[in-house]
């Protein structure tokens, strides 16, 4: 009967954790396990702030759980406050969407020609710092590389995170049409982009055909494919010279595979870096807030362990504190390594981020 009662006493243990909603215990010590959720925030350089209030400002972020910072800009300071604080702090650069003066005024053939031959070096589209540099161009790949390098080689740097490492937005995200004043349910021929010289004879040197002919440049999957490719390839020049020095690199990407293919050009899945932030800003696709776990599985799914996912949010879409909370929470069940936040956060929203595991 011992052994009766001993094995009926493990079926009950056993079927008591399988049908527990808690997250897994140790059964001898009855410690809740955890997987720690890593929280990250972009921020915009501040080179005017002191000393005092940059080490306030991180020892607040640090006590409200933030682990990783991006800072817009090499401002020493406020790397080494972050770091000071405990607080991981990559730098935040602008790749590929360059309107800065040295390029503007001694390298107008770097950037990008769109299907009517405009270059957005005079003519940029949509708003006016949409400045994009063409990725085919050697010169421009190697300015690039030499900017990654000489950031990389600085100690108080943690890592580089790349941004708008993309081509211009052939297809606006949907919530953004009305605010422009345009229908893109196609590619039209003043957002694609890119068709300057370089590209074009490259593409025709492999393929045998002039991009500028094709009859349907927007369902030409070897074109499509092109242009992918040139990005990539940048990307993993970049990443070459960080992991060379030992220091991890990032991107913000689009919120999913298919949708920044679709709408930027952008192949992040085959890219060879460290961690990956898709910008799973719901409110620009139209999508409620539930969309973020949705997004962020398709990414993680795609990327199959290669490396890790840490989605991004938009605060102002994410105004109200339940809201917030929900966001934290489907992006974890999605299965995001944690979060990253974009914009402005209240007090409270602080103390909401500080409570999530």
């Amino acid at each position: 009967m011992s052994k009766l009662n001993s094995f009926i006493s493990f079926f009950l243990v056993a079927l008591f954790i399988g049908c527990t909603t808690e997250p897994p215990r140790d059964i001898l010590t009855r410690t809740v396990v955890y997987e720690p959720t890593e929280k990250w925030m972009w921020l915009h350089g501040d080179k005017n702030a002191s000393e005092e209030d940059l080490k306030a400002r991180f020892t607040k972020l640090a006590q409200y759980g933030v682990t990783g910072v991006l800072i817009g800009g090499d401002h020493e300071s406020m790397f080494r406050a972050a770091k000071a604080a405990g607080i991981e702090a990559h730098i935040w650069m602008w790749t590929l969407n360059r309107g800065d003066e040295y390029i503007m005024e001694n390298h107008p053939e770097w950037y990008s020609e769109n299907r009517l031959g405009v270059s957005c070096w005079d003519d940029p589209p949509y708003v006016g710092y949409y400045r994009w540099l063409c990725p085919t161009k050697v010169k421009v790949s190697d300015y690039l590389a030499e900017q990654v390098t000489a950031l990389a080689e600085k100690e108080y740097i943690d890592g580089i995170h790349l941004d708008y490492v993309r081509y211009c937005d052939v297809i606006l995200p949907r919530a953004l049409w009305e605010k422009y004043g345009l229908v893109q349910d196609r590619e039209l021929p003043q957002f694609d982009y890119c068709y300057c010289s370089t590209c074009r004879k490259k593409y025709e040197a492999s393929h045998g055909t002039d991009p500028i002919l094709l009859a349907e440049p927007s369902v030409d999957s070897s074109w499509i494919q092109f242009r992918y490719d040139q990005v990539t390839a940048l990307v993993n020049r970049l990443s070459a010279i960080c992991q060379e020095r030992n220091k991890p690199i990032s991107a913000a990407v689009f919120p999913t595979p298919s949708i920044a293919k679709q709408l930027v050009r952008q192949d992040w899945v085959n890219w060879k870096v460290d961690r990956l932030f898709p910008m799973v800003y719901h409110g620009f696709y139209n999508e409620p807030a539930d969309w973020i776990e949705t997004a962020v599985k398709e990414g993680v799914d795609a990327l199959n362990g290669k490396c890790k996912l840490t989605a991004g949010v938009y605060m102002p879409d994410l105004s109200s504190d339940s809201t917030f909370n929900l966001a934290l929470k489907k992006a974890k069940t999605g299965g995001s390594m944690g979060i990253s936040i974009f914009g402005k956060m209240s007090e409270r929203q602080f103390e909401i981020l500080k409570a999530h595991e």
